[in-house]
């Protein structure tokens, strides 16, 4: 158990801290290089059915299920390389590790992810954020879900959620309600989609970038004294 800190920051990873269209932008560029178009649209129709039934961005399971009738393919295997070794630092958002330094000043940054426990975690390893929030993570499949667990872990007066998806920062809000203050970061085609503008209740603050953090003080994250 962490002692008790005045104000958590919660941090997503995808699309809030790096930039996770860009990373499968090229993973589909890579798969259509390799097998071509035909087979570019069947791995993302795998990923589109895994995702749906297990609620969830599966990249190495729906990996694992492309394989099928590609064995001897002379390119399959350089698809895990890809994915392990995907240089996940050149897609974190501009000041990224910074806005993660400067909410460590005034608070404790913890990142709350949906994910696999497997490539989840090297995602965040090999992007530097990680070892930017000193290795407090957490991965879920539903984080909405499970703020039990989260203030059970990181005990705190205050939680910040720093989130692209303005659903899941309203479904956040009804439970911890005053307890939370919602941050959302217009990045991301999520965060673009024209639903984003009617969720409710609407997100506390908006930023335009994740840097823009930096110029944020405690005060402006509606903490009680």
């Amino acid at each position: 158990m962490l002692i008790d800190d005045k104000v958590t920051f919660l941090l997503d990873v995808d699309n809030t801290l790096l930039d996770n269209d860009r990373f499968a932008a090229d993973l589909g560029q890579r798969l259509e290089q390799a097998f071509g178009p035909s087979e570019r649209a069947r791995y993302w129709a795998i990923f589109s059915r895994l995702r749906e039934q297990l609620g969830l961005a599966d990249y190495l399971g729906s990996l694992q299920a492309f394989r099928t009738g590609l064995d001897d393919h002379p390119e399959l295997l350089a698809m895990s390389e890809f994915l392990l070794d995907y240089p996940f630092a050149a897609r974190l958002f501009p000041n990224a590790l910074e806005a993660v330094a400067h909410l460590g000043e005034i608070g404790r940054p913890v990142v709350l992810s949906d994910g696999d426990i497997v490539f989840q975690p090297r995602k965040i390893q090999r992007s530097g954020i990680w070892d930017a929030v000193d290795g407090h993570v957490m991965i879920y499949l539903h984080k909405e879900r499970v703020l039990d667990h989260m203030q059970e872990r990181f005990p705190a007066n205050h939680y910040v959620m720093v989130d692209d998806k303005p659903n899941l920062l309203a479904a956040m809000k009804s439970v911890l309600k005053s307890k939370l203050t919602t941050v959302f970061v217009r990045q991301g085609h999520y965060a673009l989609a024209p639903e984003a503008k009617s969720v409710a209740p609407t997100p506390d603050m908006t930023i335009e970038t994740i840097g823009d953090l930096i110029h944020h003080h405690l005060s402006d994250f509606q903490v009680p004294p």
